[in-house]
């Protein structure tokens, strides 16, 4: 049974940071391309960030270019989000996501993704 698991979130205020974690079992994120993506209360799912199986490339959503960062231990075969300079409109439900391939044009994509955590909830004070 393959499974994505997130955790991490909480409440945080205004310019405070968290580290968001996804992990896997019965896929090898290594193989694959994962992303992180996220929805706001009463929005529609929002692409955050996502790199490929090398890891060598990573893509963000301007919108969190420069405060977020994707990472990847493979020996924990774990994916992360660094979140740095939170602001109130970066609470939502943050999701991590995989496949074993998507290819670049359409990595923001979410209906190319089929492998899906439940999601962790991120809240931002003013």
């Amino acid at each position: 049974q393959v499974t994505l698991e997130e955790s991490g979130g909480g409440v945080v205020q205004a310019g405070g940071a968290l580290r968001l974690s996804c992990a896997a079992s019965g896929v090898t994120f290594s193989r694959s391309t994962t992303a992180w993506f996220r929805q706001a209360p009463g929005k529609g799912r929002e692409f955050v960030a996502a790199m490929r199986h090398s890891a060598t490339n990573k893509y963000y959503a301007d919108s969190v270019k420069g405060r977020f960062t994707i990472s990847r231990d493979n020996t924990k075969n774990t994916v992360y989000l660094q979140m740095n300079s939170l602001q109130p409109e970066d609470t939502a439900v943050y999701y991590c996501a995989a496949k074993e391939w998507v290819i670049l044009t359409a990595i923001e994509r979410g209906d190319k993704y089929h492998l899906w955590g439940q999601g962790t909830q991120v809240t931002v004070s003013s």
